[in-house]
């Protein structure tokens, strides 16, 4: 074999070998995305039951039920609402008509089963999928920049 014929033999060994791994690495990781829906999203096509997705938008007022193990809840963007059962300890800046997204799935009975519920963490702060889902409902008027400017407030030691 000719030098130049082993070069490109060994070429094509390093670039089967990559995409080899690539091919390998998504397919680990294609249980760790997770997609995010706001509420008026799930009404209009709602994602298969027992697939992993996030839900976010603003706990609806009087609708937090703590009864038993776990608690109740909705969440809205103003427009459609999401029934949420979760079992675990609510995040202490957790409340109505607070930001929050929940990941988990969605039950047989369309009831969102979370395992993660995160509120927001200062009251300017809203993840970006949330702050634009909101803002394209109509319920929430925060600053076009958004979560980039408020991310730095969140950083700043408090005075």
């Amino acid at each position: 074999m000719r030098h130049r014929n082993r070069r490109l033999a060994t070429i094509a060994l390093a670039a089967l070998v990559l995409v080899a791994a690539v091919a390998l690495g998504l397919f680990a990781m294609r249980d760790a995305v997770v997609f995010f829906y706001s509420p008026s999203e799930i009404a209009a096509a709602p994602p298969p039951a027992g697939e992993r997705v996030r839900v976010g938008g603003l706990v609806l007022e009087n609708s937090v039920d703590g009864a038993g193990d776990g608690v109740v809840f909705v969440i809205t963007d103003g427009v459609e609402d999401v029934d949420v059962a979760y079992v675990g300890i609510l995040p202490d800046l957790f409340r109505e008509g607070q930001g929050v997204v929940a990941e988990g799935r969605f039950r047989d009975d369309r009831v969102f089963q979370a395992e993660t519920v995160l509120a927001k963490h200062d009251e300017r702060y809203m993840p970006p999928e949330v702050a634009d889902a909101l803002r394209d409902a109509g319920v929430w008027e925060g600053d076009e920049d958004g979560a980039a400017a408020d991310q730095a407030d969140v950083t700043a030691p408090s005075q």
